[in-house]
Parts: C-alpha cells; sequence; structure tokens
C-alpha cells in the first residue's frame, strides 16, 4: 500500500489522508451493457482502476474513476431476478421491510436506482402501498403487475432535481456503488426527506470487508466506483444526518444492509459493528497479498485443465464475469459464457467481445469444467446442468 498525492480527497468524508493499494490497467468502464456486436464490444472504452483507502473513515474508492465512459441506459441489464435463489432472497427482504416499517395502502415507497423495477413492484404489490422509481435502466414493458396503476417511474438518473419527491420509504438498493460523489448524493437524499422525520431509509449494497478477507479481485470494476464496509457506510450516513436503526450483511455475507432516519444533525456511533476502522485496516494491509495468492490459484488451477485439453465454460455474464476475464488468460478452451437471463443471449462482453448464449447451448457444447461466478448459486446451477444432463466439474468463486 502506497500513499499517492494524486489521490486527493475521501469522497465520503474530504478527509486527505488515502493511500492507493491495488491497481489495474484497461478494464472495461461498463460489464452490464449490453452490446449488439463482437466489434462494438471490443472497442468499447477502457479505463483504470486505484482503489484507494481513506484513513480517516475507512471509504475505498476508484480515485481513477472518469464517469463519463459509464452509459447507463435501458440496455444496461443488471437484473439478476431469474434466478429462483435471488428471488427467494427478495422474497425475504420485502417481508422483513413491510412488517418492521408498516407498509400498506396510503403509503408510498421511493426506489432511487430500482433497475428494471422488480423490488420496488413486488414492494408494491404485497403491501398495497404506491410506488415511484427512479432509474435510466429502466424498461416499462417489463412491469406486469396488479400494482402498474399504483407506480410511476422515471427513466432517469436520480438528481437534485427530484429533491421533490416525497415517500413514506425510501430505498435504494445496489446504486450507493456506481457514485462516485457519495458524500453529496446522501446528503440529496436526506434533503429529499426533509422534516418528515417518520420517514425510513433502506440502502443495499455489497459488502467490501468479504472482498478484501477472502481476495476476491473479481468483484472490484469500474462501475463499483465506491466500496463500503459497515463501518465506513455507518459514518457516512451518520455525518449527514441520519440515525442508524439497522447494519448487517445479507445474502451469505455478500450484502451489507443498513436501515435509518432522519436526524436533526449529525449522529455519534452506537452500533458495536461500526467500529470496524482498525480491522479494514489491517485486511487492506494484506489485499494484495490475498489477491495474488487467489490470482495464482485460479491461475493454476485452469493451467491444469489447459493441460488436459478441458473444455471450460463460464456461467453468469454479469460483472464478475467481465472482471475475471480481464485479470485471467482465458483462450480457445473457453467455449461458453451462459446465462439465464434471455435478455442477454446473443450480446457481446465489452472487453472480450464474447458472445453470451443460452444455457440450453451447453448441451452442444458440453463443457467439462463450468466456472460459477458467484458460489450461492452453485446447486441452482448444478441442478439445472443436471437437468439438460450435463454433470461437468463446477468451480465456484
Amino acid at each position: 500500500m502506497s500513499e499517492n498525492p494524486a489521490a486527493g480527497r475521501c469522497n465520503a468524508c474530504g478527509g486527505s489522508d488515502v493511500q492507493i493499494f491495488y491497481r489495474v490497467q484497461g478494464v472495461p468502464a461498463h460489464s452490464c451493457l449490453m452490446l449488439s456486436s463482437r466489434e462494438e464490444a471490443l472497442a468499447f472504452p477502457r479505463g483504470d482502476i486505484e482503489l484507494g483507502f481513506c484513513r480517516g473513515c475507512g471509504f475505498i474508492g476508484n480515485v481513477r474513476f472518469d464517469s463519463r465512459l459509464n452509459r447507463y441506459s435501458a440496455a444496461y441489464e443488471e437484473t439478476q431476478a431469474y434466478s429462483p435463489r435471488f428471488l427467494r432472497f427478495l422474497d425475504e427482504v420485502w417481508g422483513d421491510q413491510i412488517e418492521r416499517f408498516g407498509l400498506g395502502p396510503g403509503m408510498t415507497a421511493l426506489e432511487i436506482g430500482c433497475g428494471k423495477g422488480e423490488f420496488l413492484v413486488g414492494l408494491c404489490e404485497r403491501s398495497g402501498c404506491g410506488g415511484i422509481g427512479v432509474d435510466p435502466a429502466y424498461r416499462p414493458e417489463r412491469t406486469r403487475s396488479s400494482a402498474a396503476g399504483r407506480m410511476t417511474f422515471i427513466r432517469d438518473l436520480y438528481g437534485p432535481k427530484y429533491a421533490h419527491l416525497q415517500a413514506d420509504y425510501l430505498c435504494c438498493r445496489h446504486t450507493l456503488e456506481h457514485i462516485e460523489p457519495v458524500r453529496d448524493f446522501v446528503r440529496l437524499v436526506r434533503e429529499t426527506i426533509g422534516d418528515r422525520r417518520h420517514v425510513n431509509v433502506f440502502f443495499e449494497l455489497p459488502d467490501m470487508e468479504r472482498v478484501l478477507e477472502q481476495g476476491a479481485f473479481w468483484d472490484i470494476y469500474y462501475e463499483h466506483c465506491t466500496y463500503f464496509t459497515r463501518g465506513s457506510l455507518a459514518r457516512l450516513f451518520r455525518s449527514a444526518g441520519f440515525d442508524l436503526h439497522r447494519l448487517y450483511k445479507a445474502y451469505d455475507g455478500q450484502y451489507l444492509m443498513l436501515e435509518a432516519q432522519p436526524a436533526f444533525g449529525p449522529t455519534d456511533p452506537l452500533l458495536p459493528q461500526e467500529n470496524d476502522l482498525a480491522t479494514v485496516t489491517s485486511l487492506v494491509a494484506r489485499f494484495e497479498r490475498q489477491f495474488h495468492e487467489r490470482l495464482g490459484s485460479l491461475s493454476d488451477t485452469l493451467a491444469r485443465h489447459r493441460a488436459r485439453g478441458s473444455r471450460l465454460a463460464i456461467w453468469g455474464s454479469g460483472s464478475k464475469c467481465v472482471s475475471l476475464i480481464s485479470s485471467l488468460d482465458l483462450g480457445p478452451e473457453l467455449v461458453a459464457i451462459a446465462d439465464i437471463n434471455p435478455n442477454k443471449h446473443g450480446k457481446f462482453l465489452a472487453g472480450s467481445g464474447l458472445e453470451i448464449v443460452s444455457p440450453d447451448a451447453l448441451r452442444a457444447l458440453r463443457p467439462d469444467v463450468v466456472l460459477v461466478m458467484n458460489s450461492i448459486y452453485t446447486e441452482e446451477i448444478r441442478h439445472d446442468l443436471a437437468a439438460r444432463s450435463l454433470h461437468p466439474e463446477l468451480i465456484a468463486l
């Protein structure tokens, strides 16, 4: 880990004690944007990643991030809602949030970064509340719901011009990690709420502590310009005028969940899990070694399969896949990138130009080894492969 004067100030607390601890150059600037041709995918813009760790608040961000390289639109395909395992998770979150906050008819839920709208639709269907969703990637043709008449969707990036939107419940799932000026963003959320102190706030985002602990370099990519642990997320929200009620991990420890309400001003830490700065400092200090160990182990495993002439496929074409392909030397042994989302089939991955295919295509390709890009889906994928009379070795990340 080395100090870099060019790193500038921390986007979460404004501090200047920012140290660079991870670098990778020339990675695709998008990984979930669906591209129609191999040529377009190969020519897609690239950017550099230099992760800076703020020793004052624990925030981690890409100091080389350039938002001009991002193109969020309806072609952005981020949804995981085609997975039964993920839908079970959503069902648990819907039930938990509705019960905890008493959501019901006559109330309004606002979701910032609603994607294709699955979470907001489910929330409104189950609770009877109305909903407002904001996201440039929203696709109206995918909303088929009895609650559609109670919902409004705005196909745009959330910003100051939407500070007038009012709701009883505000949620933001897997969006904050895409926002570079995080302090300004969370302050804007607080300003949107204003004096309505009954409003409950729920944020969900990837947990960086797990990435640091496991050396999971495939979970670091250009679209994610900011990274949080429980403590750094809590410090950001408290400084912006929120009182935290719940701070926890979910989905096999992959996701970080925060529940809060507006306060009159900055609040003091009260939850024991907020006190993680020393732990995270230690994890950051050893991440480079962890990264090289994981990269070396995966490279050795793939080299053994390459020597045997094994045919390799990847299941899951999202950001983890693009990041992994950018880091490993995968050649002719990679016979397919499969994904269960039909909206991705026939599209191409930014950077590598590889085509995304249906799992049914694996019947003819018959891979010997399948890389599972998220271990939580291993048994679901094993079942789907077996249903196609395929029994390859699975390597789960």
